[in-house]
């Protein structure tokens, strides 16, 4: 069936694993075994006249780049297309078809730009490129705004309009939905595609469905896939799969042990070091309809269960759901975290058991491990009252936990369940205990400070809480602080706090900012290596 072809994304979308730097060497054997194994189209790269021209990268300023990267292929009887993202890529930087490598050009847009893009891509067409014109989170596009979008294609008469699933989000009906609009109201002459990503793991099984339902129809359908499914996210369908099925299905001769060698020689070791495809980040986002990165954001506090995480995504606002905002998801989080209580009576408790007292803060550093006969030797010494930060620190007699990560919490609670009956808990009001209460309760927004890189730094949080008991001196062990010199800055790698540890200077200096303030109220010392202020 000549009106089903096949686009191979890889050197495109692929290129977000790795910021399209695959080496020459691989752009030239991709693009050999895709056109020798004859699949209809190669998307060969983005064209963004904001990056310089690199010929080990699938990103470049201009069409002329093309020739430079893989002039003198054999591209067999494929077609070569680029991509540019409307408004990065003038028309002064895209030669006369006839002059370029590229046979088309697809263009992606989002909804409220799509006027200035189809007009972009006329301007693309009239240069003698087949266009392709691609709605990026087509599920943004409700039924009346997706009309609008076929009049304004009609008008332009592109090669094909995609439905680009950008988010992983359609399901079978939903996918046949905006088909079924499409093939009804697009002009006959305008190709259809579908873009799909993997995050319900549906890209391939959604091709099919497309495919099936698409029959005997004339009208062009393009299905977009990538070899080994590499891509943005989740990835894509993979082209492998799509062409074994087509040839099994549809009539068609795509040599699949040229893709075969693809993922063998060049795809397989981009992989192991930068795995793509199905996980629960990008599950997570999909079954709340919203853009990863505010998954990542909150996955990255490490202070939230999973189950916290998707309660705070639930709170998204539609129109804010695919544009990506930090600072409203920042407000969203802490809005989540506050549970205001009067705490005033629990600190008074606390100043009767710890005022004039000396006190040891317990961290996760790695020097709990290698300085701990140091620690230990403070404690037979200085006999202080013990308080473990977010942990119980395993031989280590502990008298209060201090709670503020309701991840933390959730990790430990077993233990914390089944620890000795001394240790009382100190909770901060974000965190929820699963049966009865915490012996102390206290305001979280009241110990937060939203200035900071880490708004609720745990250490610092403590500090407060200590200082406003009248604690007589405070003695600090395995608090490290973030080094770059050292493999780990914890003493147990379940403590990992990898989205900490990437602001780690940032973190030491706000530390360092703090410390003083602190040290005019009460003594406060380091009692093991350090990186911050002593």
């Amino acid at each position: 069936m000549n009106h089903f072809k096949l686009l191979d994304c890889t050197l495109r979308d692929g290129g977000y694993v790795n910021d399209w730097k695959f080496g020459h060497n691989t752009l030239v054997n991709v693009f050999e075994r895709i056109t020798g194994a004859g699949v209809d189209f190669i998307e060969v790269g983005f064209l963004d006249q904001r990056r310089p021209f690199d010929i080990d990268r699938s990103i470049m300023p201009s069409t002329e780049c093309m020739e430079r990267i893989y002039g003198g292929l054999n591209r067999h009887l494929t077609e070569v297309v680029g991509m540019i993202d409307y408004g990065t890529c003038g028309l002064e930087r895209i030669q006369p078809a006839a002059e370029s490598f590229l046979d088309g050009i697809r263009v992606i847009f989002k909804k409220h730009i799509k006027r200035e893009a189809l007009e972009f891509c006329r301007e693309l067409k009239e240069l003698g490129y087949k266009v392709f014109t691609q709605a990026v989170s087509i599920t943004s596009y409700d039924d009346a705004e997706l009309m609008e979008l076929i009049g304004l294609v009609n008008e332009v008469r592109p090669y094909a309009v995609s439905i680009v699933d950008t988010y992983g989000l359609l399901h079978k009906n939903s996918l046949l939905h905006y088909y079924e609009m499409m093939n009804e109201h697009l002009d006959p002459g305008i190709g259809i595609g579908y873009h799909s990503h993997n995050n319900f793991q549906l890209g391939y099984a959604n091709c099919i469905e497309l495919m099936s339902r698409h029959g005997d129809n004339p009208r062009l359908l393009l299905m977009d896939g990538s070899i080994f499914g590499m891509g943005k996210g989740a990835g894509n369908a993979p082209v492998e799969l799509l062409a074994t099925y087509m040839n099994e299905n549809y009539g068609k001769r795509y040599d699949i042990s040229q893709i075969l060698e693809a993922i063998d020689v060049n795809i397989l070791d981009i992989y192991r070091r930068s795995p793509w495809g199905y996980s629960m980040k990008f599950f997570i986002a999909a079954s709340n309809d919203c853009h990863p990165n505010y998954v990542s954001y909150l996955l990255d506090k490490k202070t939230l269960s999973v189950k916290a995480v998707d309660e705070i995504l639930k709170m998204l606002a539609d129109e804010k759901k695919l544009l990506y905002d930090k600072e409203y998801i920042e407000q969203l989080y802490v809005d989540y975290q506050k549970h205001a209580c009067d705490d005033a009576e629990d600190y008074a408790r606390l100043e009767e058991l710890l005022g004039d007292r000396d006190v040891l803060v317990v961290g996760p550093g790695a020097t709990l491990n290698t300085e701990r006969e140091r620690i230990e030797e403070y404690i037979r010494r200085a006999r202080p009252v013990v308080v473990a930060i977010n942990f119980i620190p395993e031989g280590i007699a502990t008298d209060y936990l201090f709670l503020t990560n309701s991840k933390r919490y959730v990790q430990q609670a077993t233990r914390i369940a089944h620890a000795a009956d001394g240790i009382r808990i100190v909770a901060t009001s974000n965190v929820t205990r699963s049966c009865g209460g915490f012996d102390f309760r206290l305001d979280f927004e009241k110990l937060i400070d939203r200035d900071a890189v880490f708004m609720d730094n745990s250490f610092i949080m403590l500090l407060k809480v200590l200082v406003r008991a009248g604690v007589r001196h405070v003695a600090l062990a395995a608090l490290d602080g973030y080094s770059a010199d050292r493999a780990t800055d914890y003493y147990s790698s379940e403590l990992e706090y990898e989205s900490a540890r990437r602001k780690g200077s940032e973190i030491n200096a706000y530390v360092n900012r703090m410390l003083p303030q602190f040290r005019e109220r009460v003594p406060v010392d380091f009692i093991t290596t350090t990186v911050y202020d002593k």
